[in-house]
């Protein structure tokens, strides 16, 4: 499918990440993945980059396969890929992101999700 803009994106990949342990696995890993940047920039030693996708992809691609049982979009939307898991990572460390997975499913008339105890009274919308 071909999409004009991140906003229309959004929705199928938060649709293929609607099992929360799917997007537990895909926040360890792009915080694996961030940590071995920091690492790499601060101790001066580039081989630790090549952990980050080891970690991103390795985590996010074993959540698709075992647990969504679903393809991740990596290789036919790697930009927006991109975009989004650094959005749901963001999301779900700040706890927003069970709600934004309510919000899409209940768009799409899905029976929603539970609300998250600390859910905020205000939807919560996609980063630009």
């Amino acid at each position: 499918m071909a999409y004009s803009n991140f906003d229309a994106y959004w929705p199928d990949y938060v649709r293929a990440h609607s099992n929360k342990l799917n997007r537990t696995l895909h926040a360890i890993g792009v915080g694996l993945a961030l940590a071995c940047i920091v690492a790499a920039v601060k101790q001066r030693r580039p081989w630790l980059l090549l952990g980050a996708p080891l970690f991103g992809y390795g985590f996010a691609w074993a959540g698709h396969f075992f647990v969504e049982k679903n393809a991740p979009a990596t290789f036919s939307h790697p930009l927006y890929s991109l975009r989004a898991s650094l959005v749901m990572f963001f999301k779900t460390v700040s706890g927003r992101m069970d709600d934004e997975v309510a919000r899409i499913l209940q768009d799409d008339g899905s029976p929603a999700a539970e609300p998250h105890e600390d859910a905020a009274s205000e939807p919560v919308t996609a980063v630009n």
